[in-house]
C-alpha cells in the first residue's frame, strides 16, 4: 500500500486534525513510498527504531512520537534518531491524544473492554477541555485486590495502589499515562481511578476523599492502543504488523 493512502486512513480514522495536542500527530518522518510491514510501539526511541529495522519494517507507528511542539534544533539525540530512520527509510507516524481517547482502539476504551467494565460506559477525564478517558461499571461488584491482580497479569505490570476506598468496587474510571491530576473528577464519578504514573501530590487528596487509585504503569497502560491498531491494520489491509515491546518499568 502507498504510504500516502495509509497515512490518510490513519489521519481520518484517528481524527488527527480535530484534536489539539502538544504532540505533532500524524506522519512525522516520511520513508519508503510503499508499505508492506508496520511495527507498532509505545515510544519513538533508538531502541524501537533498531528493532523496527531488524523486522524489516517500512513504517513505525507510535504513541509517543519524536516531535512535540515542533523541532527547535536537529542536534544530539534528535539528530541521531532522525539520521537513523531517514537512512533506513522508515516512516514514523505518531498518535498521542487521538489514540488515548479513540472510542474503538484507544488506550482507555481498550482497558474497559479487556477488564469487562462494560456497563454505563461514558467519556471521562477532562484534559484541556476534551475528554480523553472513559468510565464504566462492572456488572457486579469486584474485589479491589482481585482487580489489581487481573491488571498485573494481563498488562505484565506491577501496580502501586492507594487503597483508601471500599474493598468492593463497581464504578471505574481510566485515563492512561500520566493523568493523576484528574483526581478531582474521579472523586465525583468513580469508586476506583486507574492511571499510569504515581503522583505524590494526590496521596492525601485520595485519602481524604476515600478513593481507590491504581497506578498501573505509564508504559503498560499505553500499550493497549498500539496493539489494537496493529490488530485493526492487520485485518483491514494486506500489511504485516508487529508489536515491539520495549517496557520502561515506569
Amino acid at each position: 500500500m502507498e504510504l500516502k493512502i495509509l497515512t490518510k486512513f490513519f489521519d481520518e480514522y484517528l481524527k488527527i486534525s480535530e484534536i489539539e495536542d502538544v504532540s505533532v500527530n500524524g506522519l512525522q518522518v516520511e520513508g519508503r513510498k510503499y508499505i508492506e510491514k508496520i511495527c507498532f510501539a509505545v515510544d519513538a526511541c533508538a531502541e524501537t527504531f533498531k528493532l523496527a529495522k531488524e523486522e524489516n519494517a517500512d513504517m513505525l507507528f507510535v504513541h509517543h512520537g519524536m516531535i512535540w511542539n515542533g523541532i527547535k534544533n536537529v542536534t544530539g539525540i534528535t539528530y541521531k534518531r532522525l539520521k537513523f530512520i531517514i537512512e533506513n527509510e522508515i516512516s514514523l507516524y505518531a498518535a498521542h491524544l487521538p489514540l488515548d481517547m479513540h472510542g474503538e482502539v484507544g488506550n482507555n476504551i481498550q482497558f474497559l473492554k479487556i477488564f469487562r467494565i462494560n456497563e454505563a460506559i461514558e467519556e471521562f477525564g477532562t484534559y484541556h477541555g476534551i475528554k480523553i478517558g472513559y468510565k464504566g461499571m462492572f456488572e457486579k461488584e469486584k474485589n479491589l485486590n482481585d482487580f489489581v491482580s487481573e491488571i498485573e497479569k494481563h498488562l505484565n505490570t506491577k501496580c502501586k495502589i492507594l487503597k483508601f476506598g471500599k474493598n468492593k468496587i463497581k464504578r471505574v474510571g481510566v485515563v492512561s499515562g500520566g493523568a493523576a491530576s484528574l483526581i478531582d473528577e474521579a472523586i465525583e464519578n468513580v469508586d476506583c481511578f486507574v492511571t499510569g504514573e504515581p503522583s505524590h501530590q494526590i496521596y492525601h487528596i485520595a485519602k481524604e476523599a476515600n478513593l481507590n487509585v491504581i497506578f498501573a504503569g505509564h508504559y503498560a497502560t499505553e500499550t493497549l492502543g498500539v496493539k489494537a491498531m496493529a490488530k485493526l491494520i492487520g485485518k483491514k489491509f494486506s500489511i504485516e504488523t508487529k508489536f515491539i515491546d520495549c517496557p520502561t518499568g515506569l
